[in-house]
């Protein structure tokens, strides 16, 4: 790792629940429902589903009295079921009211999320973000101060716009958005630092919908304060898109120990698992070595040589079955996250890359002869015909877990 990623990151250490966010702590991986809150049955199926999935804290909409009011509840069947994941609550506009009418609700979140730009209008932004952090420090709640370039405090804004206008060498639209970003941020946290908040009860967040904008506003953010980081590349999109933005951006920040804890805003396909964010953050520090989630598998894109579509067929099974046993995985076997898997699709770079893998098999591909070696630590181990192989190598590889690992 860089010099400047091991400096950045020794940041405040904020705790939420029983996970530490900044300091030396792994950057920490979120996730967010989208079911209506007060649906409790539903929400505690996705929470569980994203916790399981990975998501080390979850955010919940608490946007009425209903809402609000099923907290709690979704908190005790969490804790009924053994998920102990932080919850977070997203509060705008009328936050203050519902966090004073539902203490059991402000007790049961692990943090209060607030969006400086919609706590308030004109003399009540003030009034009503006071009540927020003044709950907050009663309830002993850390704070998220959430700015979002959708969302922006449109006085500060004007504010700025009209000084701009007016200065010997004006920002650009975008600098000025930028800056009036990182104004809001910092000063919300200095202010909710006067009315009790301690210093390491707050995270900060500025997100865009653009990569170049977010990189830039956390690269000066990231200069002007010592606050953990909350990275997301806000309203990132579906599909290939998002997961590629979304990489891009936050990759970047990382790779220069910019952030502390991340989300992937992807718009989920109609009828898709909410899980699919919480996969490709976690994919994202992995593949930066930050952190490891799950075995690794190896794979070849193919090419004609591999005209048959065996190997790919193995590939996504053995994938799957991975992901599919890990929860199990991580209870028993320490360390097994950091399994290498090699699933090649003919001679050329097979052999060399299964030997190279803690695991790995090599297909026979056009021309070659029908048989598939296994290789464990280098060796080879086995080697595999007939049409049951993706059965018979996942066997190999639950075997291997559990000699490696189980020790």
């Amino acid at each position: 790792m860089t010099s400047l990623l091991v400096s950045r990151r020794a940041c405040v250490s904020v705790q939420v629940g029983s996970v530490h966010i900044g300091g030396q702590a792994p950057v920490a991986v979120q996730s967010m429902t989208n079911t209506d809150t007060a649906d409790i049955a539903g929400t505690v199926q996705q929470v569980v589903e994203l916790a399981q999935a990975g998501s080390e804290l979850v955010r919940l909409t608490v946007n009425n009295e209903e809402s609000a009011a099923a907290i709690p509840h979704i908190r005790e069947r969490l804790d009924a079921l053994n998920i102990a994941v932080p919850l977070v609550g997203d509060f705008h506009f009328n936050g203050h009211k519902l966090l004073t009418q539902s203490p059991a609700c402000a007790e049961a979140l692990a943090k209060l999320r607030i969006n400086p730009g919609n706590v308030g209008k004109g003399a009540k932004r003030d009034t009503q973000f006071a009540q927020m952090i003044e709950l907050a420090c009663t309830y002993q709640k850390p704070v998220r101060i959430g700015v979002n370039w959708g969302s922006l405090d449109q006085e500060l804004l004007s504010q700025m716009m009209d000084d701009n206008a007016s200065a010997a060498q004006p920002l650009s639209t975008e600098a000025l958005m930028q800056e009036a970003m990182i104004q809001s941020a910092l000063s919300s946290a200095t202010r909710a630092e006067a009315l009790g908040l301690r210093h390491d009860q707050i995270i900060l967040s500025c997100k865009v919908s653009g990569v170049q904008p977010l990189i830039a506003v956390y690269r000066e953010l990231a200069r002007r304060c010592d606050y953990p980081l909350h990275l997301g590349l806000t309203e990132a999109g579906m599909g290939i898109k998002g997961t590629v933005a979304s990489a891009a951006a936050l990759a970047i920040l990382l790779q220069e120990g910019i952030g502390d804890t991340i989300r992937v805003s992807l718009t989920p396909e109609p009828g898709a698992s909410r899980t699919q964010e919480v996969m490709v953050a976690q994919e994202i520090l992995q593949s930066l070595g930050l952190r490891s989630f799950a075995p690794s598998v190896i794979a070849c894109p193919g090419c004609g040589r591999t005209s048959s579509d065996i190997f790919q067929h193995l590939a996504r099974d053995i994938q799957d079955y991975i992901r599919q046993r890990m929860p199990e995985w991580r209870a028993r076997y320490p360390g097994v996250e950091n399994m290498s898997v090699a699933v090649m699709g003919c001679v050329v770079n097979g052999p060399g890359e299964s030997k190279h893998a803690d695991i790995g098999i090599s297909l026979p591909g056009n021309g070659e002869s029908p048989a598939a070696p296994v290789y464990e630590d280098g060796e080879r181990k086995t080697t595999l015909k007939g049409e049951q192989i993706s059965q018979e190598f996942q066997a190999l590889v639950e075997d291997y877990v559990s000699r490696r690992y189980g020790q």
